[in-house]
Parts: C-alpha cells; sequence; structure tokens
C-alpha cells in the first residue's frame, strides 16, 4: 500500500478582469477547503486591482481578500490544474483535453454597489461548497 498522500486537486478560475467572481471564489475556495485543494485564479485581461465592492462583501463574512491582485491567465495555470471554472472569459480560456471544464453563470459585479455584490457572493459561495464536496473524499 502507497504511504504518499493523495495529489491535492487544483482549481483554477477564471473571469475577464480576475477582480470579482473569480477573486471571491478563490477566495472562498481557499479558506473553505483548510488547505485540501490547491487554488488558482486569473483573468484574460486583468483589472489594475480586485474590485473594491467583492473586497467589503468578502470582509462582511469575515475574510480578507484585500491583498489580492489580479492576475494574466497563462497557459501554464490551465495545464497545471485539475478543473478549470470559467465565469464568462468565453472562449479566451485554452482548452485541454482531460480537463474538467465548468462554466459558471454569474453576474459581473464590475461598478455594481455592495447591494448587488451580495447575491453574487452568496451563489459563488454555495457552488464553491457543492465544488468541494465533488473534489475531496468525504470524512470518514
Amino acid at each position: 500500500m502507497s504511504t504518499e498522500p493523495a495529489k491535492k486537486p487544483s482549481v483554477l478560475f477564471v473571469c475577464v478582469h480576475n477582480a470579482g467572481r473569480s477573486q471571491m471564489a478563490a477566495t472562498f475556495l481557499t479558506t473553505l477547503a483548510q488547505g485540501r485543494i490547491d487554488v488558482r485564479s486569473a483573468g484574460s485581461q486583468p483589472a489594475d486591482q480586485v474590485n473594491p465592492a467583492a473586497v467589503e462583501a468578502m470582509a462582511e463574512l469575515g475574510i480578507d481578500m484585500s491583498a489580492e491582485i489580479p492576475k494574466v491567465l497563462t497557459t501554464e495555470a490551465v495545464k497545471e490544474s485539475d478543473v478549470v471554472i470559467t465565469m464568462g472569459c468565453g472562449d479566451e480560456c485554452p482548452y485541454f483535453p482531460g480537463k474538467r471544464y465548468e462554466d459558471w453563470v454569474l453576474e459581473d459585479p464590475a461598478g455594481q454597489g455592495i447591494e448587488a455584490v451580495r447575491p453574487i457572493r452568496d451563489e459563488i459561495k454555495s457552488r464553491i461548497e457543492g465544488l468541494i464536496d465533488s473534489l475531496t473524499p468525504a470524512a470518514t
């Protein structure tokens, strides 16, 4: 019997600006998975900064993502990930056979106030909880 730990699954979240949806998703997954899943996020056209309303919405739940910075999507990031979740980047995400791809249709929080961002945040959290369940074995 092998004593090596199983390879941690890795997830890449991709949206256009990597400033709202993908940042919230990555932060939720990092927080809720507690080190069981490797997490990355990127954008096809990264913004200069993370959406302040998204930062505020996460802070309301006690999660600080104020230090996050948008990152550019690279082919390597896709290649190194087991699951690629796109959020409105369309065909700009490279495709590799054998990867699990999901497209989460979520409203873009760009330019929205906190009231509009809260339901997007809550929908992302719900999807993240389901994603964790699908990627990690149930505790015995």
